[in-house]
């Protein structure tokens, strides 16, 4: 079986190529290595997958039309992971345009380019930012009409451009909605990244707001297998929460990163961020029940895992 995977030397998707190579698959990678953040890591990322003959990459954008003809009419891709994506909330503030041509437009590109080569399966990298502030926890069945960032409002737009596709051409899709995914590889930026680094470095480490804010992390290795998971199974159109049920406060995850590092943190309190959801909870029993999904890590041996890497 041959994959596309869009985005793929980035923190999941290099992953999920190291996952799908191992497995005997063919895999060709589409990355455009954009400035985001330094582009060496991207390519450290994948340095172990460059040296597999089942592995392709082609470095490009989702939003190069050309590029895409080349791909699909070049490999016989069997399924696609569309992992690509402008990435960050502030990120999409500062530049709604560019998140709207890359999250929107690019996802169209590739859902024409699916039609046209008749891609067997989708597998579409959304986001539990869609949920804004709704009620917690966050239900796959919650009203998402009321994104309150750009990167948000083109996460749900591109689903709504999915589930057109499915119902138009009958192309199988899973939109997987990711609770903030931590591991080894995680984007520097990220929180987990940050912390641990400004916490060993002896740095200040910025809180935005009082510190109740809470977030549901999951460990990389669990959301690889939601993500195996919807490769394997027949669904049709589905919208499907990945994440660990289960939130921690902003500052009792500072504690426990200090603690499992031996240093303690220097902590600076700013102003809450524009943009920034109050909290995030998946509720996973869809994915209990239409994956068999069960996440593994705990934030403590997460954390501990992330800090050995």
């Amino acid at each position: 079986m041959r994959f596309l995977i869009t985005g793929g030397a980035g923190f999941i998707g290099s992953h999920l190529v190291d996952k799908l190579l191992l497995s005997g698959e063919n895999v060709v990678v589409i990355d455009n290595f954009n400035s985001y953040y330094d582009p060496n890591i991207k390519w450290k990322n994948i340095s172990n997958a460059k040296e597999n003959p089942n592995f392709k990459l082609l470095e490009g954008d989702i939003l190069n039309k050309e590029l895409l003809y080349e791909i699909f009419s070049s490999f016989d891709i069997d399924i696609l992971i569309h992992m690509a994506a402008q990435a960050g909330v502030r990120g999409s503030i500062k530049n709604p345009e560019l998140y709207t041509k890359v999250n929107i437009l690019g996802t169209l590109n590739l859902l024409e380019m699916c039609k046209k080569y008749k891609t067997k399966k989708i597998i579409f990298g959304s986001s539990s930012s869609i949920y804004g502030n709704s009620k917690v926890p966050f239900s796959e069945n919650n009203k998402v009409d009321e994104p309150i960032s750009p990167y948000a409002a083109t996460k749900k737009g591109a689903e709504l451009l999915c589930y057109n596709y499915h119902h138009l051409y009958k192309i199988p899709i899973t939109c997987l909605r990711l609770f903030t995914v931590y591991g080894p590889r995680q984007r520097p930026e990220m929180a987990i990244h940050k912390f641990t680094k400004l916490i060993n470095n002896d740095e200040s480490v910025p809180i935005y707001g009082d510190g109740s804010s809470s977030r549901d992390y999951t460990y990389i290795t669990d959301i690889l297998e939601g993500i195996k998971s919807a490769i394997e199974k027949d669904l049709g159109f589905e919208i499907v929460n990945l994440g660990s049920s289960d939130p921690i406060k902003l500052l009792d995850l500072v504690n426990l990163i200090q603690e499992k590092i031996g240093k303690k943190a220097k902590l600076s309190f700013l102003p809450p961020q524009s943009g920034d959801v109050e909290r995030t909870y998946a509720d996973i029993s869809k994915a209990e029940k239409l994956l068999w999904y069960s996440p593994k890590v705990s934030i403590e041996k997460g954390i501990e895992k992330f800090i050995k890497w």
